[in-house]
Order: structure tokens, then sequence, then C-alpha cells
């Protein structure tokens, strides 16, 4: 793989991470609510989902789900219920005042870990999407597995990068949030987001 195809996968996966999706969300409600000690969870399940997608992409799971209405409208449900649960979840969390905002209840890092993975992995549009981003930048007379896994690299460990960033100055601006309104507001922003993404994974369509 020239340095030329790598670099313009490079440039292209940047703009894609850094718009906040469903993953993003998760992440920042974690750094409001707990702070930085679960980042390494977070991060962690956050690098292993996109792995997992990008690797089930390339051993053809992708182009089944693209081409089996059953499979994919299954794991699109999943995906879309699943992130509708957390949605309402962090909307009814409760809120406190205080000089200092307060910490969410204790969380076991084993399930913020599962629930950054499940997010991350369980997203059919990005199952469907790395099938049709990633052979852009593929080289068809060069070894296939040797540029996939330069590329999978690549985009999980700026996937882990851009987790960490988000959840570092979404954890800084905790500071901020002394006031009850304040709190609410971010919550049901976060959880209103959340739900709109899931609705819209489980109604999204392929491309015809």
């Amino acid at each position: 793989m020239s340095f030329e195809n790598w670099l313009a996968f490079a440039t292209a996966s940047a703009i894609l991470l850094a718009i906040p999706g469903p993953t993003v969300l998760l992440v920042i409600s974690y750094a409001l609510g707990h702070g930085r000690k679960p980042a390494a969870a977070i991060v962690a399940g956050v690098a292993l989902g996109d792995l997992t997608a990008m690797t089930a992409s390339m051993l053809g799971l992708g182009a089944i789900l693209a081409t089996s209405a059953t499979l994919f409208t299954l794991l699109r449900w999943v995906g879309g219920a699943y992130l509708v649960y957390l949605g309402i979840k962090l909307w009814r969390a409760p809120v406190q005042g205080g000089a200092q905002p307060p910490d969410a209840p204790p969380v076991p890092l084993s399930r913020m870990f599962a629930h950054a993975y499940a997010v991350t992995a369980l997203n059919p549009k990005s199952i469907v999407f790395f099938v049709a981003f990633v052979p852009q930048f593929l080289v068809a007379s060069e070894p296939f597995w040797p540029q996939v896994l330069v590329l999978e690299v690549t985009f999980v460990l700026m996937a882990a990068l851009g987790a960490t960033l988000y959840g570092l100055l979404a954890s800084s601006a905790r500071g901020a949030l002394r006031k009850p309104a304040v709190q609410r507001a971010v919550n049901r922003t976060g959880g209103g987001l959340l739900v709109g993404a899931g609705i819209m994974a489980a109604g999204w369509r392929k491309a015809a």
C-alpha cells in the first residue's frame, strides 16, 4: 500500500470520527457522570467494537447484511433498540445541586466496557459503511490482508484517540455543571440524541 493511499484513508477516517455519533455520545455521557476514572474501559470498548465491525465487514459479514433483508433488519433493530434504551436511561438520570457536579451511581467497569463495545459494534451502518469505504483505498494488485491489517490498525487507533479526547473534554467540563437545570439539560440533550440515533439506526435502509 502506498503512503498516498494510507494518508487519504487516515484523512477520511479523521473526518468521519470527528463527527459525533452514538459512540461519542456514550463516551461523553459516561465522562460527565463518572469523570476520567472509567476512560480506559470505555476506550477499550470503542476500539474493540470498531475492530469487530471492520473485521466482520472484511470477512464478508457486511456483504451478507447488505443483501439479506432478514439479518440486516435484525441487527438494525437490536442496535437501534439498545441506543434508545441508553438514551432513556440518560434522560431519566437524577440531578442534584451542590458546589461540585455529583458523580453518577457507581457502574462496574465491565458494564461500561460492554456498553461502549455494543454501541460501536452493533451499528449496522458502520458495518455496511466499512464495506463501501475500505475497498476504495485497497490496491487490487497487492496482497489483500496485509493492506486490511494496516487500515484496521490505523482506524482503531484513531477511534481510540478520538474517544479519549472527547472523554477528557467532557470530564473537564464537569466543573461547570453545578446547577440542576444545567445537568438536566445535558442529560436530556444527550438522552434525546441517543434516542434519535437509535431510531435512525433502526429505520435506516441501505442505499439502492
